[in-house]
């Protein structure tokens, strides 16, 4: 098993993390900007690496060995969705402001799809993230029998959605830090985030108008995430859009991911 994931390349670990995260083929390739066809090669060439007849059985493997060795789970390069390029966290510097993708915020990039993976996979198996000094174990939690999204469900992660961006228009970076995910807080410091958002700001420039674009919901346990797009304009930039992920927590929304491009 060991030896098939060594031989996986990055591009092919990233389509399996998406894949346990909760995405199907379509969504991979929407999210990566990539066509079905390219990411149905790499499943299959994955399958075929770790010697199993299913995609989301290769993926369970990978999170398996990683969950295991949990260096493997550093800052490594997520393929087409880490690729060096200005204003993306890069594997080498993952605290660095400078390096971002594209014109905007990539929030926790593999981290972040790591982190939602694994609640994923817990969910499914009836378990929970308990963090304590360096250890990671699992304790039970109660699963929903089904994931649907709700109209009101819908209004709120679209609220939330709307109030972590003002906060960004604001500059204020530690209220924004703390609307997101505690998956994601685990992961990146508030110091960071501070960092980074401010040499974002200064390439993006001020926000000048914004509208909402598109509400979609991916059914993935325990309860599935919103992705929600807005059409906005930067002095500096132009036209952009905001992609954000959000994950339900404390019996709300806050922000998973986020994106401009």
């Amino acid at each position: 098993m060991t030896a098939g994931y060594e031989a996986l390349t990055e591009k092919e670990k990233e389509t399996l993390r998406l894949l346990l995260g909760g995405h199907d083929a379509k969504s991979i390739a929407r999210h990566l900007g990539l066509s079905v066809h390219t990411i149905h090669e790499r499943l299959r060439d994955a399958r075929r690496k770790m010697a199993v007849s299913s995609s989301r059985e290769a993926a369970r493997l990978l999170h398996r060995i990683e969950s295991q060795a949990p260096e493997l789970l550093g800052d490594k390069p997520m393929g087409d969705a880490a690729r060096p390029a200005p204003m993306h966290p890069e594997p080498e510097s993952p605290r660095s402001a400078g390096e971002w993708r594209r014109a905007g915020w990539i929030v926790g990039g593999l981290a972040m799809t790591i982190s939602l993976a694994l609640l994923a996979l817990l969910a499914q198996s009836g378990s929970s993230l308990a963090f304590g000094g360096n250890r990671l174990s699992a304790t039970p939690v109660n699963v929903p029998a089904s994931v649907a999204p709700t109209s009101a469900s819908e209004a709120a992660a679209t609220e939330a959605a709307r109030h972590f961006l003002a906060l960004l228009d604001q500059d204020d970076w530690a209220g924004s830090w703390k609307a997101t995910h505690t998956s994601f807080q685990l992961l990146n410091t508030v110091e960071w985030w501070a960092q980074a958002s401010r040499s974002v700001r200064n390439r993006l420039g001020e926000p000048l108008s914004r509208e909402l674009a598109t509400v979609d919901f991916t059914a993935a346990p325990p309860n599935g995430y919103w992705v929600i797009r807005f059409k906005a304009r930067y002095s500096k930039q132009g036209s952009v859009v905001e992609t954000l992920q959000l994950a339900s927590e404390a019996g709300g929304w806050k922000l998973a991911a986020i994106t401009v491009e």
